[in-house]
């Protein structure tokens, strides 16, 4: 069935705000509510006071409190309706498969390769249309951080928004840590344990992000640690200390150690070497992640298993190095 665009007109609708939204903006908390609804009629009806919180005015700033009663005025609007993403497709029967942990709070997958974490930029379906698909009853389901459409490996998402506080600062304070596997090229030094490089984002017309190594960039930090030497590669352990867009894949570049398959920064002679692995993707892996859990307190860590293509590959080029050394 294709998309249509239909008119929708909402009724007076009140909210009681629980802690699930406490301390959330109000014109944050009416963009979520009012899906569909242009920013500029959502501050519009803000200005004019249509919106009321307990019977009273209030500011776009305003901060929400628990028990807040806030009066939402009928809007009338284009609405795009989408056929509702079936949790019998394949991607979506694979992120079920994915899941590596869940409770009430924060659920982790797996993220298989060429998934997108979100639809958008021409991608109808990413992994938190999926989740939602596949988790109708939860009111909640929020990303806490992104990884590429090409990478692999862990992705948390938060099922409350206390957890998704927690975890921002988690974020912000540099407390959560991400350890990533990516297979460069040649050999790594193992004196160059930190790369620091300022990543300046570029969006194309086309949409496309490209990030390059600018003195105007926004301040990158990524500490490596060789795990396994092959010669012609490396297979390094990389832990992002800021979380810039393509951190590592431009970091590893900008030191002439390309990931391998990387099909923006990579080298193509490099990947050729590989043709024998059956390598098809971008050899970059969310491997582990280190955090506070939002509601226990409790540190946890969390690890997810490279997939067969990647393990297939680091199997075979092992298979290699020992046959050589024979």
């Amino acid at each position: 069935m294709d998309s249509k665009v239909q008119q929708t007109k909402q009724q007076v609708s009140f909210v009681t705000i629980s802690e699930e939204n406490e301390a959330q903006r109000i014109d944050n908390f009416l963009i979520t509510y009012l899906k569909g609804v242009p920013k500029s009629m959502i501050y519009r009806i803000l200005r004019k006071g249509e919106v009321r919180v307990n019977k009273k005015r209030i500011k776009p700033e305003y901060k929400l409190a628990i028990g807040d009663e806030v009066r939402i005025p009928p809007i009338r609007v284009s609405e795009k309706t989408v056929p509702e993403i079936s949790t019998k497709l394949n991607k979506v029967a694979d992120l079920e498969k994915a899941i590596i942990y869940e409770d009430d709070v924060i659920l982790a997958i797996n993220k298989p390769s060429g998934i997108a974490v979100h639809g958008g930029s021409g991608v109808s379906f990413g992994v938190i249309e999926g989740l939602r698909a596949l988790r109708p009853e939860a009111k909640f389901l929020e990303l806490v951080h992104r990884i590429d459409r090409e990478t692999s490996g862990i992705l948390l998402i938060a099922k409350k928004r206390s957890a998704l506080k927690s975890l921002h600062e988690q974020l912000r304070l540099k407390q959560m840590q991400k350890n990533y596997l990516a297979l460069v090229k040649d050999n790594w030094p193992s004196e160059c344990k930190v790369v620091q490089a300022p990543l300046l984002k570029n969006v194309l017309k086309s949409g496309e992000r490209v990030v390059k190594v600018n003195a105007e960039g926004k301040p990158s930090e990524t500490r490596f640690k060789v795990e396994e030497r092959f010669g012609f590669a490396t297979l390094v352990k990389a832990s992002p200390v800021t979380g810039r867009t393509h951190q590592i894949r431009v970091h590893t570049q900008y030191v002439n150690h390309p990931i391998a398959f990387d099909d923006r920064y990579g080298d193509s002679q490099f990947d050729a070497l590989l043709a024998d692995s059956k390598l098809n993707r971008l050899f970059l892996h969310a491997t582990n992640v280190k955090f506070i859990h939002p509601k226990t307190l409790q540190e946890m860590q969390l690890n997810a298993p490279l997939d067969d293509v990647l393990q297939n590959c680091l199997t075979k080029i092992r298979d290699d190095k020992h046959q050589q050394t024979e």
